[in-house]
């Protein structure tokens, strides 16, 4: 008995100090455990918790930095900033608070739902925060309530920059516009970079140089009590303003030719580049839009009336608008012709005012019925002569043609710096089996030859192509930011590096010139088809008329324009640049629904040039038919 007890004793002892053992382990482990913890907190987390107690007293104020403004290439203003003067009233500064509002809701005209909205804003917002009562007051309104501020404590009048377009629809398409920003736009910005800014570029250069435009943000530090209450400033951190932007548009130009469309009556669009560095001298859109009207929220009816104007004033022509490009492209169909090989520049064919593929089938009519005889390269540039490039279209094919042609940028988008550009179409074989399922036809090739069939081009697209043609070659990518201020207190501007394509290069440098040639006979030769818009011109040009079908005839039908509706009149265009050596300026016109481009797109280019040399001269009122 004894023994067992010992025995009993000893295993008692045994497990005793196994569990001691284990109880020591569990403890060590649980205070090794509050220690870790303990220096997780208060070391590496230190300055997060630091930061944390910190705002329980201490408060960051965002403070939106100033907007860059955008100027012209000759420093004239076109995006600016002005002050805006709004009533503001601090919930918990002021007594009687809706007895006030229904006194100001009379000298300030307020309606009963901007009160019900302003009451929503008082309601659910700090009532240590200003709430809008009324933006954009006017001196009146500034005067009254500054004679009446002792009987409204709480209230204040805030100033805040706003956004203005001085020359309102001048340039709208390609300044663009900023607006308040909105749940869409709150998905994609830097939250953080945007704390108290209330707009953002939305449109135009506007927003694709918002990341330059908008500036850095600053910020007030105060100390706040356990409410929220600001109780005194602790510091400071000033915003840093945006960029000034230049831009290469002279806006002196682009003013006299949307004053050029108002005067004709016109709709349509004018792209002016240089071509020797892709500067946009010019980009007309016409009709626009007051660009102002969007800064701080369109009304309903005025987006309303925008959107349903049969004219579309909100949809930029000039970039966006994909016509078919008619004779326009004739010269650059003669150098892709040149440069496979198809046709020589003394090679003549017969016109007799049709042309039939193969001899028979049907036939594809020229503009002149009776036919321009036997015509060479330059003839049928000069005279426009369809069938000589429905023939050397037609001997090209499809393949040839396009891939020679898109060398000119046909097809696809220049890349200037404006959201939106249309790349518009230059068909292929594949392409028309992809979209129609449907096999590429001889005929086919035939219409595009003279600009027609599925072919389109932007405006912008025809003026970058005609400066290929100028410049030998030469393909600057267009482009409208010419230089940048960094800083305001410096005047010192950075210029934007002209950004180069690779360049079209010919199997004979010689091409260019033959095509030229055709074009400086269009408006200086005796049977060009532009000759009265080249008369009396100071400077030598080159031009290629152009008239687009919009309303298809039927074969052998008569086209009559007076028993068509104007939208279905043929659109008139025309390319140019000068002067013929040492080229300054190319660019490409649109007239939509004018009827012929010689008639009624070439004054319009002759108009340009002159305003473009002749800055400080009348105007010339030439006019010609095809």
């Amino acid at each position: 008995m004894k023994s067992r007890s010992i025995k009993d004793e000893r295993k008692e002892i045994a497990l005793f100090r196994s569990r001691a053992f284990a109880a020591g382990v569990f403890v060590f482990i649980l205070l090794l455990l509050i220690v870790s913890r303990a220096f997780y907190l208060q070391v590496v987390q230190y300055e997060h918790y630091t930061k944390l107690s910190k705002e329980n007293y201490q408060k960051h104020i965002p403070i939106p930095p100033v907007r860059g403004k955008i100027y012209d290439r000759n420093g004239e203003t076109l995006a600016d900033n002005h002050k805006e003067y709004a009533l503001e009233v601090v919930r918990d500064k002021t007594e009687n608070l809706e007895e006030k509002l229904t006194k100001l809701a009379k000298i300030f005209s307020l309606s009963e739902k901007d009160l019900k909205k302003i009451r929503k804003k008082l309601r659910t917002r700090n009532r240590y925060q200003p709430i809008e009562i009324k933006k954009n007051l006017s001196r009146k309104e500034i005067a009254i309530f500054s004679a009446n501020r002792p009987r409204y404590l709480g209230f204040d009048i805030a100033v805040r920059m706003e956004r203005t377009y001085p020359l309102k629809n001048i340039a709208g398409h390609v300044l663009g516009y900023v607006g308040r920003i909105d749940k869409r736009d709150l998905k994609k910005i830097d939250k953080k970079k945007y704390k108290g800014s209330t707009h953002i570029g939305k449109a135009g250069l506007e927003k694709t140089y918002e990341n330059l435009l908008h500036g850095e943000v600053g910020y007030l530090l105060v100390e706040v009590d356990v409410r929220g209450k600001h109780k005194k400033e602790l510091g400071k951190k000033r915003p840093v303003a945006g960029q000034d932007l230049y831009l290469s548009l002279d806006i002196k130009l682009q003013t006299k030719i949307e004053k050029i469309f108002e005067e004709t009556g016109h709709i349509g669009a004018v792209v002016a580049l240089n071509p020797v560095n892709g500067e946009v001298l010019a980009m007309v859109s016409v009709p626009s839009y007051d660009l102002n009207m969007f800064v701080n929220g369109i009304s309903h009816a005025n987006y309303k009336a925008l959107r349903e104007n049969p004219d579309r004033p909100l949809y930029s022509r000039a970039f966006q608008g994909a016509y078919p490009p008619g004779s326009t492209i004739k010269p650059m169909v003669a150098l892709a012709g040149l440069n496979t090989g198809m046709v020589t520049p003394s090679q003549s064919i017969r016109a007799p005012g049709y042309y039939r593929i193969k001899g028979k089938g049907r036939r594809y009519r020229c503009w002149k019925k009776s036919g321009h005889g036997y015509v060479n390269m330059n003839h049928a540039i000069y005279q426009s002569c369809d069938i000589y490039f429905y023939d050397l279209a037609y001997r090209m094919n499809i393949d040839r043609f396009s891939s020679e042609l898109s060398k000119f940028g046909f097809g696809k988008k220049t890349g200037i710096d404006l959201p939106h550009e249309k790349t518009a179409l230059l068909p292929t074989r594949d392409w028309k089996k992809k979209r129609y399922g449907t096999n590429w036809y001889p005929g086919d090739t035939v219409n595009v030859g003279i600009g027609q069939g599925y072919w389109t081009a932007t405006p912008l697209q025809l003026a970058h192509a005609v400066g290929i043609v100028a410049m030998h070659g030469k393909n600057p990518k267009p482009h409208l930011l010419r230089a940048v201020k960094h800083d305001k207190r410096n005047s010192k501007q950075e210029y934007v590096p002209v950004p180069l394509n690779p360049p079209v290069v010919l199997k004979k440098a010689s091409y260019w010139n033959e095509a030229i040639k055709g074009m400086v006979n269009v408006v200086h030769g005796p049977r060009g088809t532009a000759r009265r818009s080249g008369a009396g011109a100071t400077y030598r040009f080159a031009g290629k008329t152009g008239t687009a079908q919009v309303f298809g005839i039927a074969q052998g039908a008569k086209y009559n324009a007076s028993k068509l509706s104007k939208k279905l009149h043929d659109h008139a265009l025309f390319v140019a640049f000068a002067p013929v050596k040492n080229p300054q300026i190319a660019l490409a016109v649109i007239a939509e629904n004018a009827g012929g481009g010689s008639k009624h797109a070439a004054p319009i280019a002759r108009k340009v040039l002159d305003a473009y040399f002749h800055p400080n001269e009348g105007e010339n009122d030439t006019e010609e038919s095809e």
